[in-house]
């Protein structure tokens, strides 16, 4: 199976933020960008393994800045590391604005999609070269995720969670 690098993997997606999408405060709802964070993950997904793929997890999410009506809102999902048939899928989130086209970070989220058959059995999938400082920090940083989800998930001994054991060593 071929590897790709994590800019193979990229999905851009622009949103502006309407009346719709808002709460009384003027600012988009939670649900609307987590909405959006999923379908950008997974296109993020089929794009390295060219397969169907499905939400596992959410792993994170972290709403840093609120973000207001009319803004235009970008989503950029890459994959950060593959494992057997699950991909981790980093999502960053950018809001311009549109009178000064500043574009400020305000979001990150974390999602895990997993590639399936035509029968909804999991596939293995690529593995991941990453490239750039950031990509090689968060490609490393995956399996110590994806370790303590293991773990709190009962499937896997603490005692065999060696990266997440170097932390502390």
């Amino acid at each position: 199976m071929q590897k790709k690098t994590a800019k193979e993997t990229l999905s851009v997606l622009t949103e502006i933020v309407l009346p719709n999408d808002t709460n009384l405060l003027g600012n988009l709802m939670g649900g609307r960008l987590l909405h959006w964070m999923d379908i950008a993950a997974a296109i993020s997904a089929q794009r390295h393994c060219h397969r169907v793929v499905v939400t596992a997890s959410v792993n994170n999410v972290s709403f840093s800045k609120p973000i207001k009506l009319g803004s235009v809102v970008t989503l950029e999902a890459k994959i950060s590391r593959a494992f057997n048939s699950s991909m981790e899928v980093f999502i960053d989130v950018w809001v311009e604005d549109p009178t000064t086209g500043q574009r400020i970070k305000c979001n990150e989220a974390i999602y895990t999609f997993v590639a399936v058959d035509q029968l909804g059995n999991s596939i293995n999938v690529p593995e991941v070269v990453p490239e750039t400082e950031e990509e090689k920090k968060r490609y490393d940083g995956a399996l110590r995720r994806r370790q303590l989800s293991l773990i709190l998930g009962g499937k896997m001994n603490p005692s065999e969670a060696t990266e997440l054991k170097a932390l502390f060593a």
